[in-house]
């Protein structure tokens, strides 16, 4: 399992539904958050190790935890501007506008679906990892100016050099 960069085709994919629950899900899920931890990220969503599965791990300061199948089902009017990275798009911060709080549903790795209310962090780090599942990137949210002015540096990732 590794990370893969902007400019794979697979982290512009949406990915597919999990419908079987089984020991190898939560083999997956504890791999993915083993290499969440390992490369020293908040969050990793499947597509960013080449594996097009609706799962995101993420650890906003109070332990891992592990999303199947999550749907934002509604989010707040308020928004927020704070500074997002991404493991797939290494050494690239920017200043991004989300809703303050989102409510979420999801499946736990046996299949229980699970809805609840998300503030802050948490609420932030799972609205990034979800645009992963329906292939978008923090960066898509950027004017055109600032994708220009970052352009010479997304080149440089897509071609290895991270």
């Amino acid at each position: 399992m590794r990370i893969i960069y902007v400019g794979n085709p697979l982290l512009r994919k949406r990915s597919q539904e999990i419908t079987s629950f089984d020991d190898n899900l939560k083999e997956f899920v504890e791999e993915l958050t083993e290499m969440m931890y390992t490369e020293d990220g908040v969050g990793l969503a499947a597509p960013q190790v080449g594996a097009l599965k609706r799962v995101i791990v993420f650890d906003d300061g109070s332990g891992s935890k592990a999303m199947i199948n999550p749907i934002i089902v509604s989010s707040s009017s308020d928004t927020v501007v704070m500074e997002e990275g991404c493991l797939s798009v290494p050494g690239i911060y920017a200043d991004i506008s989300r809703p303050a709080s989102v409510k979420i549903r999801y499946q736990d790795a046996d299949g229980k679906v699970i809805e609840e209310v998300l503030e802050g962090y948490a609420a932030r780090i799972v609205q990034h990892e979800t645009d992963h599942l329906d292939g978008r990137l923090f960066i898509d949210y950027l004017s055109n100016a600032k994708k220009i002015a970052l352009r010479p540096q997304l080149v440089e990732i897509m071609k290895g050099n991270v």
